[in-house]
Order: C-alpha cells, then structure tokens, then sequence
C-alpha cells in the first residue's frame, strides 16, 4: 500500500525525493505533476531522439493523463519524466515542456509522438527544427480502432485474406509514398468499403468527390511514415513502447491509482 498524502502536499516526504537523494518533483500546482531528476534531465540531454506518451489506465483519477517523455536508444526506452496532466490541450503539453526546456538547453534531432491534435501542435511550435514522427504503435492502434467501430473485428479475425489486407495498409508506413496505394486498396472486398475511405481520408489523401483531385489527408505523410527513418537507422522502438506500458501497468497493479501510488512506482524505477 503506498504511504497517504501529507496535509499539506499531494506526496509524503519520502517520496518526493529518490533513494539517492535526489528531489523527483520538478514542478507541482493543482493541474498538474512532473516527476524527474536533475539525473534524469541530464541523460535525456544526452541523447537526441526522444519519445513522448500519453496513458491514461495507470493515471490516478484526479488527472486525465500520464504523459510520459524517454530517451531512445535502439532497443531501448528509458523513461525519464514522468507527468501528470488534468488535459490534453495545446496549452497543458506546452506548460509541461516548458517547465523542462527551462532547466537545460536541450537539443534532440527527433521526438516521436502520438497522433492527438495538441501534442503534434506542441512539437511544431516549441521544436520547429526537430524530426517530428508519428508512432507507429500509436498509428496501429488508430487502424485497430477503426477496424472495431466498424464492426470488422470477426472479420479480422476469421478471414485471412482481409487480415492480411489491413497489415498491408499497416506496411503502407515502411515504403516509399504513394506507389503501392491503388494496388493495396484494390485488396478488400465492398464490406471493408468504409474502412478503405478512412485510411484514404485520414492517411494518405482524401478523394475528392468531384474530378480526380485529392485533399489533404488529416495526418500528413511525414508524420507517420518512416521509410527515412528506417533507412538512416533512427531509433523507432515499436515493441519496446508495448512493453514499457505493460510491465509498468503491472507494477501500478491498479488502474487509476492513487498518486501516492504511482509516485512510489516512479520512483522505484529511478532506484
């Protein structure tokens, strides 16, 4: 059971600080919580290709989020910052990397992200000359996603020629754009008609409905596809990202936990 709160903190005493004594809050008002180390900071300087994740199952219920920031290192990803958020707007992953920028003079080459709105304004904003990319993990679970709503789950599942139909749109993010679209497309039957429009529309261009024009898709080509990344041999850690998340579920234990909970957590992974 993780020790209860102080009156006058979200936190006791000893789990503001590491066992090294190190302090492991950055920064700390009602809205939101960033757990790290001057230790921390100083290895994610260090390296120039970042991560950032948002998780919300292991987030305690007063916050929306556990927004999470690792250096990466093929086949590594260590977690470095850990915060809690109470949103997901522009201005809340602004204030959080703001409050890290200001203790050092970073300078990564590349952060990969998720695909929410306010994350991917974030990067352009404050990083505008780094390599921005889309993870692909992410970017499977946006199609997985799509795959369920439109009740294609059972079809997945039983039927081997869709299956591998939907991987190869998956692929899609590991080959030069747009050459094999029309030949990947022309894979599904009429039932999957729906989901082929919403691959068009969201990741790669949106037919138009009049002439032979395509519109902007919703997520731009660079940011989820990786062929130059593969080829330069940047690090784009898929199954480490999975396995971060699970295995630090498991040690939470809990969904929504409390903070002192998920503080004692953190800091055992700094141990």
């Amino acid at each position: 059971m993780a020790p209860p709160l102080d009156p006058n903190s979200r936190l006791p005493d000893n789990l503001k600080m590491t066992d090294r004594g190190e302090d492991f809050i950055l920064y700390e008002d009602d809205k939101m919580i960033i757990f790290t180390t001057k230790t921390n900071l100083s290895v994610l300087k260090s390296f120039k290709h970042w991560f950032a994740d948002g998780t919300f199952k292991v987030c305690p219920d007063d916050f929306y989020q556990l927004f999470t920031l690792h250096a990466l290192m093929t086949p590594l990803m260590i977690p470095l910052v850990y915060g809690l958020l109470i949103d997901k707007s522009a201005a809340d992953y602004n204030k959080f990397f703001e409050k890290i920028l200001d203790e050092d003079n970073f300078d990564p080459e590349s952060i990969l992200t998720d695909f929410e709105t306010g994350t991917i304004k974030l990067i352009k904003e404050m990083f505008p000359n780094v390599l921005h990319k889309g993870c692909l993990f992410h970017f499977g679970q946006c199609v997985w996603r799509q795959i369920q709503t439109r009740g294609l789950s059972t079809k997945y599942k039983d039927d081997e020629d869709f299956c591998w139909s939907v991987k190869n749109f998956l692929a899609l993010a590991f080959l030069p754009l747009v050459k094999g679209l029309d030949l990947v497309a022309g894979e599904f039957d009429d039932d999957a008609d729906g989901f082929v429009e919403y691959f068009e529309k969201v990741w790669i261009e949106d037919r138009k409905k009049r002439g032979n024009g395509r519109t902007k898709p919703q997520f731009e080509h660079d940011l989820w596809n990786v062929y130059e990344r593969v080829v330069n041999d940047v690090p784009h850690p898929i199954n480490s990202i999975e396995g971060w998340r699970s295995a630090f579920a498991t040690r939470v234990s809990i969904t929504h936990p409390a903070i002192a909970k998920l503080a004692e957590e953190s800091v055992l992974q700094k141990a």
